[in-house]
């Protein structure tokens, strides 16, 4: 199965009568959801071998996908203002203050090696000392 070329598509287009800015589909007033035809199209131009049957049911998921969006597209959102996040955002951070904590010899005694004060690690880079 090939992909149809741009040419082949402006051409498959021109015969139906059809622009670039008519092209009826998703997102076009005058038709909503997809039919079984347009699934088969997409489907090919995936490269995606589908049954008969899958193709009535995935056109009857995207119909209803493509649907779902069309009525949160109708929603007024005239006064709603711009937005970054669905929800207002607030800094959780804290202050970086120093508060007390355990002494290093009784830490360092923890551990299973320590060495000037710190913590030994076995090395994992094969990096010359």
């Amino acid at each position: 199965m090939s992909t149809p070329s741009t040419q082949e598509t402006a051409e498959s287009q021109a015969s139906a009568g059809l622009g670039r800015d008519d092209v009826a589909g998703p997102g076009r007033d005058d038709v909503a959801g997809l039919g079984r035809d347009d699934v088969a199209h997409l489907a090919r131009l995936a490269r995606l071998a589908l049954t008969d049957e899958e193709l009535d049911h995935f056109a009857g998921q995207l119909s209803a996908v493509l649907d779902a969006v069309a009525a949160v597209g109708k929603a007024d959102t005239g006064d709603v203002p711009p937005m970054t996040h669905a929800v207002p955002l607030t800094n959780v951070t804290r202050e970086d203050v120093v508060t007390p904590s355990l002494p290093r010899d009784v830490v360092l005694a923890q551990a299973p090696a320590a060495e000037d004060d710190r913590f030994r690690v076995p090395q994992i880079l094969g990096e010359e000392e």
